[in-house]
This record gives C-alpha cells, structure tokens and sequence, in this order.
C-alpha cells in the first residue's frame, strides 16, 4: 500500500512540474510572439534625399521617427530627376530634394501628380569662381556656367542679374533664359550644365552659379567662398513632396512634424551656418 502511495504521489509531482514548464514555455513563446507581431508592425518609410544637406537632416530626424514606430530609410540620389521618378512609381514614399518652382516645371512637364507637404529651408545660391576674386574682376567674354534645368537655370540668370552683369528682359521672372538677355557689358558666354557638374567646371569657367547642395558637397562654404549670393528671404525652399492623396497619411504627417522640429532647426543653424536656413 505504501509503494502505491509513493508511485501516485510520484506522478502527481511529475504532472505538476511538466504542467508548470509547459505553461512556461506557453509564455514564452506567447512573448515571443508579441515580439516578432511588434517588431513587423513597424511602419517604413523611404525617403529620396541629396546627400548634402538633404540627407543630413533626416538622419537627425531618424531617432525621433524611431520612438514613433517609423523606420525611415534614407535612398541618397545625386540628381533633381531621379527622385520625382521613384516617388511616381512608388519606388520610395518620399523626396526631399527640390523647391517649389523646380517641382512645378517637373510635374507639368511629366504629367505627375505630387504635392509639397512642408517647407524645411532655403540654400542660397551662389556665384563661385577660381579665377578671380571678385565680381569687378570678370573679364570680357569670360565663361560663366549655370544649372541646365529651367527652375535653377532661370534662377541663376536671376541672380547673375542681381549681381550686374547681365539685364534680363522685365517679365522674365523664374523661368529666363539665356535667350531672355538683353545686355550683357562683358559679352559672358553664358553656358547650362547639369547642375551636379557645376563645381568641376570650376577649373575652367571663369563663374559658375552654384546650387547650395552641390557646392557643399564640393567642400564650398557658401558664406564664404561665393563672390555674391541670394539673399536669405529667397522664396526657393526646399520641401518634402509626396504623390498626391499622401500628404495627410499618419507616417507623412509624423515625418513631417520630426522634420520641423527643434532639434532640426538646431541642427541646421549649428551645421551650417547659415549656408543653409531654416524655413519653418
């Protein structure tokens, strides 16, 4: 009787523990399961962005995307055409890379449907040169290069107006072309080159007009470097932009609030000083 006793109380004690470990492991794998359910419901987000300063600033948005539950991944492009591509074929979610006069031309020329969100800053774009130290110094037929596309290209003549080299005719506005001038003193031989090119052609141009972006990227200070630059209330800010109908998805508008806040604002007045301005 004794030994039956001890053999029931046996299998009772076995039962006991193999219950307890398979609810453990139950637990555990329960956990496990809520972990992996969690680690997928994380929202991505694709972003097209120049390298310098586009790029740079959304790393700095990243961490703060993160604690939202968005992962955001940044596809560096070094041209302005790429990106509205990609974003039209749903390639990535996003760009940053343009301004407004730039993204208008693009879309009506290519029949897209893309929409600003939100402006982020402004770079001033400048006159740059090797050859000489200051505008006075610009010889007779000297070589001058400016951006090929329309926006930047009627820009830069803008500027180059700006500056007094060159009068454009009264209602050219932002999108002149060289085709607009209607004196020009010192006979510039006034060339369009795709704009990422602008700062090899350094060495042998007398001026080019720079982009922001690419002198940057060219180890240019803006501030320092350029012979003459836009003036800060420039209205060519560079914006986040989305296919149409996205600009109010829940993962934008949280991209669109870490892209506008302080810790960007900071970085970008601390980084660049002001070569690149903050438009928010």
């Amino acid at each position: 009787m004794k030994k039956l006793l001890f053999a029931l109380l046996s299998v009772a004690a076995i039962s006991t523990v193999l219950t307890a470990c398979s609810q453990k492991n139950e637990t555990a794998s329960s956990a496990n399961t809520s972990s992996a359910s969690a680690a997928t419901s994380e929202t991505v987000l694709k972003v097209a962005a120049s390298p310098v300063p586009h790029a740079e600033i959304l790393q700095v948005a990243k961490p703060l995307l993160q604690k939202e539950g968005i992962d955001l991944q940044i596809v560096q492009m070094t041209d302005y055409v790429r990106p509205n591509i990609a974003l039209a074929e749903k390639d990535i979610d996003a760009n940053f890379t343009q301004h407004k006069p730039y993204l208008d031309d693009f879309v009506q020329k290519h029949k897209m449907q893309l929409t600003p969100v939100v402006n982020i800053h402004v770079e001033p774009m400048g006159i740059y040169s090797k050859k000489v130290k200051s505008l006075n110094e610009t010889p007779d037929g000297g070589l001058v290069t400016i951006p090929n596309d329309a926006s930047n290209g009627g820009r830069a003549l803008l500027l180059l107006q700006k500056a007094g080299l060159i009068k454009l005719k009264a209602d050219a506005g932002i999108s002149a072309t060289v085709r607009d001038i209607v004196d020009n003193p010192k006979h510039l031989k006034i060339t369009p080159i795709d704009a990422p090119q602008l700062p090899r052609t350094l060495n042998d141009a007398t001026l080019a007009v720079i982009n922001t972006n690419f002198a940057l990227e060219a180890k240019l200070v803006p501030t320092k470097d350029a012979l003459f630059i836009e003036e800060k209330d420039s209205p060519y800010a560079n914006m986040l932009v989305v296919r149409t109908g996205d600009e109010n998805r829940a993962a934008i508008q949280k991209l669109k609030q870490a892209m506008t806040s302080p810790e960007v604002k900071k970085f970008i007045e601390e980084k660049y000083q002001g070569a690149i301005i903050p438009a928010f």
